[in-house]
């Protein structure tokens, strides 16, 4: 029997902080409702990090009412109806009840309304759409959503054709919501063959708002029946072309590679993971998706990686970060442990004190050290001694 939900919201720490508590007297309990994620996942039991409320009162109030009551805000979202209200720790942004006037599944052109109903409406799935009374906890469900919830079903609000056209990036919330809270073993008809149809409208979509739903889904704790799926009905191959049949192989390996050296899952290994091993191609792919520097930069080390990475793991780790190194252990199924409660060394001679031997300062004294960095590593890292003595055999050499 499915489980059911309250129809009151269980008290929480979020539901009983002073800052949220003092939010809802500024702008009044009526006029506030906490909405969306922060209401589903305490139901959901899962630890609340954000939390978004809607008001029924416009933002130019919104911003007096607070800042009479001495709560800084900042208009992060104005255009469409989005002040957030700053407290410490606790950033909460709070939206005017909207509704769409026109949509290309790129962006909407909003109304401000003052029916919770008619805000519901405009969201995406029903269990996205469940308001919170501040004081009272009484949950507002307009379209089913606690029942979808209590059966582990994300469903759409009407129809779901409708609403992928309104917002096209909805396509990949459907994945990441039906992996967290649905998953796969039954499946949903209807709703797959609306995405199915409509895959291709991703095209449309700014390559940053890609990109960001899907390194959520690769961060998810099992992505794996999931990416199958996006595979299976059109998806991947639209927002991610370069991901083979052999690629899936290595994510669905790396994913118990790295439970079994309890290790926390990453969006830019497992993204790794979805491409060839090809320097390039990652680059490629990170400059496609609008990734950050440093994004870019360990998805190019992770694609470097060599099937001889496992028998050079600490030089490795040396050579390119312990964070990059196990990257690439990961994704050639390969042990953790030469890194384990191993801390990087210094190499111990600078290049000074070749040149206080008579090594003239240049280009020589850097390939000389070079040449003894790579015996040192290649030695186990041994202490400074045994390195002076790698340079007296070189300077031996060379007399």
């Amino acid at each position: 029997m499915a489980e059911t939900f309250p129809t009151v919201l269980p008290a929480a720490d979020w539901t009983r902080n002073e800052y949220l508590l003092s939010l809802a007297e500024t702008l009044g309990p009526d006029n506030i409702r906490w909405v969306g994620g922060a209401v589903r996942d305490t139901l959901s039991g899962i630890v609340v990090k954000d939390v978004d409320a809607a008001t029924p009162l416009l933002p130019d109030t919104v911003i007096g009412k607070c800042r009479e009551a001495g709560i800084r805000t900042v208009p992060t979202g104005i255009e469409h109806g989005t002040v957030t209200a700053i407290f410490p720790g606790l950033p909460v942004e709070i939206t005017t009840l909207r509704r769409d006037v026109a949509t290309d599944g790129r962006r909407a052109t909003v109304a401000f309304a003052s029916d919770w109903r008619e805000d519901a409406a405009r969201r995406d799935f029903t269990i996205n759409a469940l308001y919170a009374h501040p004081h009272t906890l009484a949950i507002s469900d307009y379209f089913g959503g606690l029942e979808d919830l209590a059966a582990e079903r994300v469903r759409f609000i009407g129809d779901a054709r409708q609403r992928i056209a309104e917002d096209h990036l909805r396509i990949l919330r459907y994945f990441r919501f039906r992996a967290r809270y649905g998953g796969w073993e039954t499946a949903d008809e209807e709703t797959e063959a609306a995405i199915a149809e409509m895959a291709p409208t991703l095209k449309g979509l700014s390559r940053e708002r890609i990109a960001m739903e899907l390194l959520a889904i690769l961060a998810l704790p099992d992505p794996f029946a999931t990416v199958c799926k996006m595979r299976e009905l059109g998806v991947l191959s639209i927002i991610l072309p370069e991901a083979g049949k052999r690629e899936f192989g290595v994510l669905e390996r790396l994913v118990k590679t790295e439970r079994a050296n309890d290790v926390a899952p990453s969006d830019i290994r497992r993204l790794a993971a979805l491409l060839p091993p090809i320097p390039s191609v990652a680059e490629s792919v990170a400059a496609r998706l609008r990734l950050s520097k440093a994004q870019r930069a360990r998805l190019s080390t992770a694609a470097a990686r060599r099937p001889d990475d496992a028998a050079r793991a600490r030089g490795l780790a040396f050579e390119e970060g312990v964070e990059e190194a196990t990257d690439r252990l990961l994704l050639e199924g390969a042990s953790l442990a030469p890194l384990v409660d191993w801390d990087v060394p210094l190499f111990p001679l600078k290049g000074g004190e070749i040149i206080a031997r008579g090594v003239a300062p240049g280009p020589g004294v850097a390939r000389l050290m070079q040449t003894l960095k790579e015996e040192w590593i290649a030695a186990g890292f041994p202490e400074k001694g045994d390195v002076i003595a790698m340079l007296d055999r070189h300077l031996a050499k060379d007399d």
